[in-house]
Formats: structure tokens, C-alpha cells, sequence
């Protein structure tokens, strides 16, 4: 039985043992670490509770057991912690393991296992005894430092720690070794100025004194290698406490580059300043940035007066593009290279050469447009004195100094052109050799001076004859030749011949002189006569001596059959005179019918010539003739004026005879007093302009269509209606022809003749019906002949028909038994 003094001491005991385990408890706490116990006998197992909270329990929340221990752990660590345990029972040393577990929220940590066992007095194993600790933070803090340790190690910048006292390395990292190539172990003997050659004390002063102010600053400096040679850096420095003692961090980065770069860029600066060239730049926005010196020399502007200006100060509004389209096309070529105008201060204008550029930033964004000017107005004037030199030399090379006309190399070239275009479109052209008569006398009797008067006004004379496009030139001496371009016909050639002996019989003024100069022209025809320029010209000059043989003052073709065609022209020509001044001219009249009612509704006026001797001609033969020399005006107005008569003679008859249709040439309505004579032609014989209905050539029309819609619109404005003849043989173009005042389109008879056996009539037939329609016009179809031509226009919706199916042209009297009938 214990006494008193040993229950004493067993009670002191158990204190003892009671603080030494809640300071115990305390430290697992502190540390964050728990223990456990395993009765490796029963396997009964107790946790502390800091063990309790790493698994995430409340303090005696659950039984602990090996299998709860074990039911904690990743998979893949239960086979490696029952391998440990069993290693375990078999030595007496401490073990250790690190691995995964998941705690009770699903959180993965990683933990530290120690533990050891301990064995009976007999040697067996008896109890495991450990501590369990979480270290996920710590393996977390010494990865991010491992990390961070390598990021600063392996930094292509260099990394300097240097002890802020004695100015000696106590770090530099892999960067710097290699740039600087010294190895570590060197490094750690040297002090900064080792590789700052040129850092002087007062620069180490002046750094120490900002570390200490605001911790950290930035410096430019220059690095020696270990082989002697020297490169720039750009240095961040700021303090800390390394290894223990105050020590500053510098990150160093090569920037020689960047040093090279500027200092060529000052370079490029101080030439672009004292370049005599201007040299801008400007904003996006166009504001002046930079002004050089040449730029002063070159406007009058010094540097303070432009930059911050706009550069339309001295860019002219009136050049070809304006600033913002120039800004608009540099940003999406890059460059450009332009001449323009430019403005002095005085406001004076400057021809420049200009070569614009843009700038971009880091982010390739434009920040910037440089100009490069150069002043070219006076190579600019040079160029221009040179060019008028030259065109003035050509011209005196291929022009005849006393007329201005071409002469003879110049006239060689027009006739090769000639053949070659006359071929090409399959057309004919007449060549006209002039030579004029008894000139040698003049010039011999009355000087050269006089014979040159002469020669000019002949020049100017000739000239008149022609059209715009013919070409005359001055062989030499008195000769001349006109090429004669596109004729349609021989008559063509014979007019202007005709023109040219009319007028050259008139006589010519000089000084107190009355001269009379007649000409002889000879005419070759290409293809008819020949193909080659020699040719053309041996033949022409032959005609011309054939005229002067019969007697001077005349004209003769090549050709023989020609010149009589010709003769024949010019007595036809003097015939029809006659008998526009007698009105021999009758009018017959072509009734047009309603085709599904054979109505008549109205008739075209045709003109017959009724001559005295030869009784009535074909129009075919004097029309060609009146149209080339003019008179068919004169005869259209015969007609107009007798078929307008014998209308209003019908109507007052109480016949209804529809609507009069007169064809109107194209030179008649371009008469200016036409208008004017077509009211009195109407007001005089009490003639409706319902009545009438003018029609005019397809061809005609398109030769000049913006002229001709005018004038067809002032017709129209007087109810008179308008009609195309002829249509589809012409080149109408669609957007003038819906312009036109319009009522109604006649189908040229060339179309519906060979219907219904030519398919490509009856096509394009069809065509012009549906285009009428769809202009809402009325169509006629001229020349119908036979019943099968009739059916096919009606049944493709063309109503009215003009032909010899109903009637041919006749004389008034029997269109009067028709109206009867």
C-alpha cells in the first residue's frame, strides 16, 4: 500500500505529465504538426488533435482507424505507405515520406509522414508511433522560388547584387557572366568599377544618394568585357537586404542597338537640318512637327513660324489632289512621289517635287508623314522651252513655212494612214491633185512676193472647200493635193473639185493688183485606180495634166468613165436647179392601212420629178445628187408645200385621208429659219398639225442625237408627230432613243422582204416590234408584198402596214378614187 509521500510524488508525476502533454499540444499546434499512435497488435489507433484538423475533422469528430488513415491517401501512395510500415517493423530508425492525401472537402494537400516502431521486450513490434504534417504551402513558396530563382538565373538581362558598402559583387546571375565573360567565382572578387571603367565617384555618390531617397533609379552606362571591348546598358537599381547586409539590385540590358540607332539618328538630323532640300514632317493631322533649314530657304518660314502649323499653309488648294486625298493614298501605298505646287510666304507659287513617307510606331500604327521637297520650277521652265523647241521643230519639219500647210513628208505619212484605215473599214478615199494655172507668170512678171499673197490665200481657199477631217498639203511650188477621206460616192469627189474651180476663178487682191488664178485637178480613187501610195499620187498628177490638155480650169479623174460619171453629175446638178425654179416636182402619195380593218390611215408623200424632155425620173437618180450638193432642201420645201395643199383640199372635201407623212432630211431641220417656215407652210394652206407626221432617218438622227433631240422636241411641242424611217438599219443607241419624242418606228422593207424565208428577218422583225411596244410606239412595217409577209407583222402585233399589198405610190387623183371608195 503506498504511503502518502509516494501518492505525492505520483501526483506531481501526473501534473508533470499533464503540462508536459498540453505543451506538447501547443507546439503541434504552433508547428502545425499532429501525431499518432498504431497498436500494431489491434491496429486501435489514436490522433492528436492538429492530426484531426490536417485530414479536415473536428477535434474527435470520427474514430480514427489504420483503414480511415488509409482511405485518405491518393491511390497511388497506399501500396508505397503499407511497404514503408512493413520496412518499418523490421529496423528501428526513423521513417519518412512525403504524399497526397484528400481531405474530408475534397482538398488535395501533400504531407510530411514520420514515423517509427517500437518493439516489446521480447523483440516483436508493438506500437507505430509518427507525425503527419502539412507542407502543401511550403513545397508551394520553394516552387515559386525555385521558379523564380531560375527566371532571374537564366534572364538574358544581367543581374547584379552588390553590397551597397563595399561595392562588391555578392550575386550576378548567368546573363551577366556570358555577357560580360567572367565566371562567378571572379565575379565575387570584384568590385563595380571592374566593369564600369568609366563610372567616377561622384556618379557612385550621386546613385547612393537617390538609392537612399526613393529606393530605386534608372542610369545608362558602359560595360567592359573580360576581352577588353565595351558595349552600353540601360541600368534599374534598387536596394534590399541580401545575405544579411544592405545591398542594391541592378538589372542591366544591353542597349547598343538602341545607342547606334540614336546616335545615327542625330547624325541623320543634323544633315537633314543643313540639307539645302526641304525637309517635313508633319502629324496625322497634318500639323507641322519638324521644319529644317532648307525648308526656311525654300519658303521664307522660319522654324517658329511653322511648326504647330497646318501644312496647308503652304500647300496650293488648286493642285490636282487635295491634302486629305494625299494623306488618303499615302496611308495605303506607304509613299508617294508627286509634283505639285507649292506657296511661298509671299505667296508665290513653287513647282515642286515631292517625295512623301509615313512613320509608324512600336505597335505599327502611323504617327508621323515626312515630306522631302524639292523646288523644280526652273527645270520645270527648262522642260516646258524645250518641248515648245521640239514641237516647233516638228512642226517646221513637217509643215510648209509659207502656208501652214502640211507639206510634202508630212502628206506621205496622212496617205500611208489613209490606206491603212480606207482597208481596214473596207471604205473608199479620193486623192486630189491641184495645179494652179498661169501662177509662173505672176511670178515672174510681178515678183515673188506677190506669188507668195497668191499662194496663201489659194491655201486659204482650198482650204474652206473641205471638211475637218480631209487633209490638204503643200507639195511645193503651186501644187497641192487633198486626200479626201470615207466618200460615199464619186459625186463626193467632183463636189469639192467643183468647189475648188468656183472659188479660185474669183480674183485675188494683192497690193494694187486684181490677179486671176484658175486650178487643174486631177482625181485618182482608192481602191478603184490603185492600192499603193505611188500610185495614187502618179495617177492623180496624170489626171491633173489630162484637165490642163482639155483646157484649164476643170477636173478629171483617172478614170475616163469616171470623169463622164462626173460631167453627167455636174448636168444633172444644173437641171435640178431648173426645176426646183419651176417647181417640176409632183408629189405621189403611198396610203398606209390599218392591216386587221384595211383601213386607211393616213399616207406618205413621195416625190416624183416630172422632167420636160425626159418625163418622169426615178428618184434614185437625183436624190443622191440633191442631198450631196444641198438642194434637197429646196425640193423637201416643194413638197411639203404641195402635199400639205392637197390634204387640206380632202379634208374641206370631207374626205378623211389620216395623217400626212413627209420626210424631213437632216439638213432641212437644221436650217435655222425651219420651225419658222413649217408654222407659215401650215397657216397658209390651213393644215392641222394633227395632220402631220415628219419623219426622220435612223442614220441621220445618230449622227448628231443631243442636237437632234432639241429640235425633234420643239416639233413635238407643236402636236406634230415624229416617226424613224429605216429603223434597225442605222446604230440607234437605246439611251437616245428613249430620249427622242417619239410616236412611231417604221421597219425598213429591207427586213420584211425576204420574209418568211429568212429566218434572221423574221428574228429581227420580231426584235423591233418588241422594242416599239416596250417604248409604247406605233409601228408601221414598209414594203409589204405579199399576203404571207402581212400575216406574219399581225400576228406579231405590228397593226399598221404601208406596201404594194394595198397600193403603190400614185399621183393624188387616184388616192382620191381610194378616199371615194
Amino acid at each position: 500500500m503506498p504511503t502518502g509521500l509516494e501518492n505525492d510524488t505520483l501526483e506531481n508525476a501526473k501534473i508533470k505529465l499533464k503540462a508536459r502533454e498540453t505543451n506538447f499540444r501547443h507546439l503541434e499546434a504552433i508547428s502545425g504538426m499532429g501525431s499518432w499512435e498504431v497498436d500494431l497488435s489491434t491496429y486501435d489507433t489514436l490522433w492528436s488533435d492538429q492530426t484531426y484538423k490536417i485530414y479536415g475533422y473536428e477535434i474527435e469528430a470520427v474514430k480514427p482507424t489504420f483503414e480511415l488513415f488509409l482511405s485518405h491517401l491518393l491511390p497511388e501512395y497506399i501500396d508505397i505507405v503499407k511497404s514503408k510500415i512493413h520496412e518499418a517493423t523490421k529496423s528501428k530508425e526513423v521513417g519518412s515520406l512525403t504524399c497526397k492525401i484528400k481531405k474530408v472537402g475534397g482538398e488535395i494537400a501533400t504531407v510530411s509522414l514520420n514515423g517509427q516502431v517500437l518493439f516489446d521486450e521480447d523483440g516483436n513490434p508493438d506500437k507505430l508511433l509518427g507525425t503527419t504534417q502539412d507542407i502543401t504551402k511550403e513545397l508551394s513558396i520553394k516552387q515559386k522560388m525555385e521558379e523564380l530563382y531560375k527566371l532571374i538565373e537564366y534572364s538574358s538581362n544581367e543581374v547584379y547584387i552588390l553590397s551597397l558598402e563595399t561595392l562588391k559583387y555578392l550575386y550576378v546571375n548567368k546573363g551577366a557572366t556570358q555577357a560580360l565573360g567572367y565566371s562567378l567565382e571572379e565575379f565575387l572578387t570584384m568590385h563595380v568599377k571592374d566593369v564600369n571603367p568609366f563610372l567616377k565617384n561622384r556618379d557612385i555618390a550621386r546613385l547612393k544618394a537617390i538609392l537612399l531617397e526613393t529606393s530605386h533609379t534608372l542610369n545608362r552606362s558602359v560595360h567592359r568585357r573580360k576581352d577588353g571591348s565595351l558595349y552600353h546598358v540601360q541600368s534599374y537599381l534598387h536596394t534590399l537586404t541580401y545575405a544579411g547586409e544592405s545591398a542594391y539590385v541592378i538589372f542591366d540590358t544591353d542597349i547598343s542597338q538602341l545607342v547606334d540607332l540614336e546616335t545615327q539618328q542625330k547624325k541623320q538630323a543634323r544633315i537633314l537640318e543643313y540639307i539645302h532640300d526641304s525637309v517635313i514632317s508633319t502629324d496625322t493631322e497634318g500639323k507641322i512637327t519638324n521644319w529644317n533649314r532648307g525648308s526656311t530657304q525654300l519658303f521664307n518660314y522660319s522654324d517658329k513660324e511653322m511648326i504647330g502649323q497646318t501644312i496647308s499653309k503652304i500647300y496650293d488648294p488648286q493642285n490636282e489632289y487635295s491634302l486629305q486625298e494625299l494623306f488618303s493614298m499615302l496611308q495605303t501605298k506607304g509613299n508617294l512621289d508627286i509634283e505639285a505646287n507649292m506657296l511661298k510666304k509671299d505667296q508665290s507659287r513653287l513647282i515642286c517635287d515631292i517625295s512623301l513617307s509615313i512613320s509608324k510606331d512600336e505597335d505599327g500604327n502611323i504617327d508621323s508623314y515626312v515630306g522631302y521637297i524639292q523646288d523644280i520650277s526652273i527645270q520645270k521652265e527648262t522642260q516646258l522651252l524645250l518641248e515648245e523647241q521640239t514641237q516647233k521643230l516638228k512642226y517646221q519639219a513637217h509643215h510648209d513655212a509659207l502656208t501652214g500647210l502640211p507639206n510634202r513628208a508630212l502628206f506621205k505619212d496622212r496617205l500611208s494612214q489613209s490606206i491603212v484605215t480606207a482597208k481596214r473599214n473596207r471604205e473608199k478615199f479620193a486623192l486630189l491633185f491641184i495645179d494652179l494655172d498661169q501662177f509662173k507668170k505672176i511670178n515672174d512678171s510681178l515678183g515673188h512676193h506677190v506669188g507668195d499673197e497668191v499662194l496663201i490665200e489659194a491655201a486659204k481657199r482650198i482650204r474652206s472647200t473641205i471638211r475637218e477631217d480631209d487633209s490638204l498639203a503643200r507639195l511645193g511650188g503651186d501644187e497641192f493635193t487633198i486626200i479626201l477621206k470615207n466618200i460615199q460616192s464619186l459625186q463626193s469627189a467632183s463636189v469639192v473639185a467643183q468647189k475648188i474651180i468656183a472659188i479660185m476663178k474669183e480674183p485675188i487682191n494683192v497690193a494694187i493688183h486684181n490677179l486671176y488664178v484658175s486650178s487643174s485637178i486631177g482625181i485618182s480613187i482608192y481602191p478603184d485606180d490603185a492600192t499603193s501610195d505611188l500610185n495614187l499620187v502618179k495617177y492623180a498628177d496624170a489626171a491633173m495634166y489630162k484637165a490642163k490638155d482639155e483646157g484649164r480650169s476643170n477636173y478629171q479623174f483617172y478614170s475616163s468613165s469616171m470623169t463622164a460619171f462626173a460631167f453627167e453629175h455636174v448636168v444633172m446638178e444644173s437641171s435640178l436647179r431648173v426645176a426646183i425654179k419651176e417647181e417640176q416636182f409632183v408629189v405621189y402619195f403611198q396610203p398606209q392601212y390599218e392591216g386587221e380593218t384595211n383601213t386607211i390611215l393616213g399616207m406618205e408623200a413621195l416625190v416624183r420629178w416630172d422632167h420636160p424632155s425626159l418625163g418622169l425620173v426615178s428618184p434614185s437618180k437625183f436624190i443622191p445628187i440633191a442631198e450631196e450638193t444641198g438642194l434637197i432642201i429646196d425640193i423637201d420645201k416643194i413638197v411639203m408645200k404641195k402635199a400639205m395643199a392637197q390634204f387640206a383640199k380632202w379634208y374641206s372635201q370631207g374626205f378623211n385621208p389620216g395623217v400626212l407623212s413627209l420626210n424631213l432630211a437632216m439638213k432641212q431641220l437644221n436650217e435655222k429659219d425651219f420651225l419658222q417656215y413649217l408654222k407659215k407652210a401650215m397657216e397658209s394652206q390651213k393644215f392641222q398639225p394633227n395632220w402631220l407626221e415628219l419623219e426622220v432617218t435612223e442614220g441621220q438622227v445618230m449622227n448628231n442625237p443631243e442636237a437632234a433631240i432639241e429640235k425633234l422636241n420643239s416639233i413635238h411641242s407643236m402636236g406634230i408627230e415624229i416617226a424613224i424611217d429605216d429603223f434597225g438599219t442605222g446604230y440607234s443607241s437605246l439611251s437616245y432613243l428613249k430620249k427622242l419624242p417619239l410616236d412611231k418606228l417604221k421597219i425598213d422593207q429591207s427586213f420584211i422582204r425576204d420574209i418568211p424565208d429568212d429566218c434572221d428577218d423574221m428574228a429581227i422583225t420580231k426584235a423591233i416590234i418588241a422594242l416599239g411596244k416596250s417604248l409604247n410606239l406605233k409601228l408601221i412595217a414598209e414594203g409589204v408584198e405579199t399576203q404571207a409577209q402581212k400575216d406574219f407583222v399581225l400576228q406579231n402585233g405590228c397593226e399598221l402596214i404601208q406596201g404594194y399589198i394595198y397600193s403603190p405610190p400614185i399621183p393624188a387623183d387616184e388616192i382620191e378614187e381610194l378616199l371615194k371608195n
